[in-house]
């Protein structure tokens, strides 16, 4: 048997500001949404090339706090990139030891994106 990948689910408390960050900061597209009725939390998919990760209102999907390591080609020039942004909410610095730039969701969810080291 093999295993693929593995799809996290973070949680979020506010759409507009996962939104914010998620697309407009990450860089990731919305794949789909989905709310039982309208009035409902919401749960969506969003992706970046490969990474995907599932986003949930649902209080009983995930606690918030998480952390998740995604590799990327290139930690330092991703790092750099997010700086260019100049995001109100996020400075992020870089760990050469891990070659990986961290940053926290705006609901106190740590994504890592690290580049292997050879």
């Amino acid at each position: 048997m093999k295993m693929t990948r593995s799809v996290p689910i973070l949680r979020i408390f506010d759409v507009d500001k996962a939104k914010e960050f998620y697309c407009g900061f990450l860089e990731f597209a919305i794949d789909w949404e989905h709310r039982y009725e309208p009035e409902l939390p919401l749960y969506m998919q969003i992706s970046n090339g490969d990474c995907v990760i599932h986003l949930s209102e649902h209080h009983g999907d995930c606690s918030p706090g998480s952390a998740v390591r995604i590799e990327i080609s290139d930690a330092k020039a991703w790092q750099e990139r997010l700086i260019a942004k100049a995001y109100s909410f996020a400075r992020p610095g870089f760990d050469e030891e891990w070659n990986q730039v961290s940053v926290m969701d705006p609901f106190g969810n740590r994504l890592h994106f690290y580049t292997a080291k050879d």
